[in-house]
């Protein structure tokens, strides 16, 4: 499936994994890199040498996604000379920034909430933009749903556009093609695959969730206040039933830091604790999530599936 976005990234299928914090790991980027869409992972203490692992074990293009409020500009220049892509999210986009990813040769790419926040990330030098309806899992930038959202952006701007936002399905991934989209970014389903970093009982919260549990909240703000959420309502429900301040714990290398009840950080394998009780995102296409499947049969499914719908006759 060729699209403006397969020829500016290499990719040979226009789905992109979106960077997750926990979930992202290095095995789960170079999977999804090898099945041809595009791999993300998400910055670490050692940035560098965590995208040379990436490198090691795939041929594929994988990048990278930094949340803006809490950057580190040395792995910003480190990830430039690395990473296919250097991804932004939640702040608005900056030239300078943009600047330092197209001088370590990578593609600079922003997620977006609205249709002026694509024409300033593509005023800034972006080559392309995600738009991100307010269906995602995760930390949520805008006030529309992704059909509604891609109409406005691509009215808008040139560059290729991706969808993200509830895309767990083959139909759902047709349907932001079939509005104008160059590709599909996917978070939810890979968070169930069997690379992701996710904690088991994470992974089952998803696995028996249906749509309508997935909800819009600024519950878990601590780290990050007033930023708005989608997470699973069986979450929200036990971290307010927590009777302690803490909820559990993160093992790192011999250390270990205690999670505060109503924390930011999604709950990875190594955690210990009440993982009901952390913060369990998830987008409205957790439906979708109905088994723990490899990054490759998740990208077949979804991609073989579009394909199949958009080209009927194929």
């Amino acid at each position: 499936m060729e699209t403006a976005f397969t020829r500016l990234v290499g990719c040979r299928v226009p789905l992109q994994q979106a960077g997750m914090p926990q979930v992202a790991t290095p095995q789960l980027a170079a999977a999804v890199a090898d099945a041809g869409a595009l791999g993300m992972v998400v910055p670490s203490d050692a940035t560098a040498a965590m995208l040379e692992q990436v490198a090691a074990q795939t041929s594929g293009v994988f990048g990278i996604n930094f949340l803006v409020p809490f950057l580190d500009l040395g792995a910003v220049e480190a990830a430039a000379t690395r990473a296919r892509v250097v991804e932004f999210f939640y702040g608005a986009p900056d030239p300078g920034l943009v600047a330092r990813v197209h001088e370590g040769d990578a593609l600079a790419a922003w997620q977006v909430g609205s249709a002026d926040e694509a024409c300033a990330a593509v005023d800034a030098g972006c080559d392309f933009v995600i738009a991100q309806g307010t269906e995602a899992g995760g930390h949520v930038r805008g006030e529309l749903p992704l059909l509604v959202l891609l109409d406005e952006v691509l009215g808008r701007v040139e560059v290729p556009v991706i969808g993200a936002g509830g895309i767990g399905t083959a139909r759902a991934m047709a349907a932001a093609l079939a509005a104008g989209a160059a590709g599909a970014r996917v978070g939810t389903r890979f968070v169930a695959s069997a690379e992701s970093g996710a904690h088991p009982a994470y992974v089952e919260a998803l696995v028996r969730a249906e749509a309508t549990d997935a909800v819009l909240t600024t519950v878990f703000s601590v780290g990050w206040p007033g930023a708005p959420h989608r997470v699973l309502r069986s979450c929200i429900d036990a971290a307010v039933a927590f009777a302690d301040d803490v909820v559990g714990e993160e093992h790192l290398e011999g250390s270990v830091i205690p999670v505060p009840r109503f924390a930011t950080p999604p709950p990875g394998r190594n955690f210990t604790g009440a993982i009901e009780a952390m913060a369990l995102y998830a987008g409205q296409s957790v439906g979708a999530v109905q088994r723990i499947q490899p990054a490759a049969a998740i990208v077949a499914e979804l991609v073989g599936g579009a394909e199949r719908l958009l080209r009927p006759w194929a």
